[in-house]
C-alpha cells in the first residue's frame, strides 16, 4: 500500500512560531489547521529543545487524528518518540538513505514518511532514488524564509522536476493563494507555505478554495 494515497492536491502548513503573536498561539493554530483539513502539518522549530520539540509533537499528533500526518523537520528521534506520521530531512539532516534503510529494516514503522527538501532537479532525484516518499521543491517564489537558499526556482524548474519524478513534489517559498494555480499546473502534487495557512483569517474557506483552485487545473 502507497504511503500517500491521496489524490492532489497536498496541503501542508509549516509551523514558524516567531512569527506568531504570543507563543502559545503555534498549539491553537496546528489545532485549527486540523480541523480545517490540511493534509500534513509540519513541525519546523528548529532552535527548540528536543523536549519541547517533543511535546509540541505530541500535542500535534493528538490533534491531528487519522487525516492529518503530522511531520518533525530534521529530528527522526523526536518524530518517533513523539508518534507523529513522518520526518522532513534538510541538507544538514540525517541522510535519506539512511531513513529508508532503517524503515526497511522495521526499525521505523511502514507507513512512516520521509521526505526532504531540495533545491535542484538533481537533489530531487538523488532523494527519490533513496527511497523518499515526496519531496518539497523551492524556493519557488521570493520569500523571506528561504532566502539563504538563494534566488527563486521559478515555475519552470518546478515544473521540471515535477515531470522528472515519479514521487510527490509539493512547491515551497513564497506560495500563496494568487500563485498556488500556476504551482499545480506545472505538475505539482501539493504546496507546502508557513504564512498562507498560519496567517489565514479563515483557515477552512482557504483549504477549500485551493482544491477547487487544483480541480480546476485538472480539468
Amino acid at each position: 500500500m502507497p504511503r500517500i494515497p491521496k489524490e492532489p492536491p497536498i496541503l501542508c502548513y509549516v509551523t514558524d512560531r516567531r512569527t506568531l503573536t504570543q507563543a502559545g498561539d503555534l498549539r491553537a493554530r496546528m489545532a485549527l489547521a486540523a480541523t480545517a483539513a490540511v493534509d500534513w502539518i509540519q513541525l519546523r522549530e528548529k532552535d527548540l529543545p528536543a523536549n519541547e520539540l517533543l511535546a509540541l509533537g505530541r500535542f500535534a499528533a493528538g490533534e491531528a487524528g487519522e487525516n492529518v500526518r503530522v511531520l518533525v523537520n530534521d529530528r527522526l528521534d523526536v518524530a518517533l518518540a513523539a508518534g507523529t506520521g513522518g520526518v522532513h530531512l534538510g541538507g544538514q539532516s540525517l541522510p535519506v538513505a539512511a531513513v529508508n534503510a532503517a524503515r526497511a529494516g522495521g526499525v521505523i514503522p511502514k507507513d512512516f514518511l520521509v521526505g526532504a527538501s531540495c533545491h535542484s532537479l538533481d537533489a530531487a532525484s538523488a532523494a527519490e532514488r533513496d527511497g523518499a516518499d515526496y519531496v518539497f521543491f523551492g524556493p519557488v517564489f521570493a520569500t523571506p524564509s528561504k532566502a539563504e537558499f538563494g534566488a527563486p526556482q521559478g515555475i519552470s524548474s518546478l515544473a521540471q522536476v515535477s515531470r522528472k519524478l515519479a514521487i510527490p513534489v509539493l512547491a515551497i517559498g513564497g506560495v500563496n493563494e494568487e500563485n498556488a494555480a500556476d504551482c499545480f499546473a506545472a505538475g505539482a502534487a501539493g504546496i507546502a507555505a508557513i504564512r498562507m495557512f498560519q496567517e489565514s483569517a479563515d483557515l477552512s474557506a482557504l483549504v477549500a478554495r485551493i482544491h477547487k483552485t487544483a480541480l480546476k487545473t485538472r480539468s
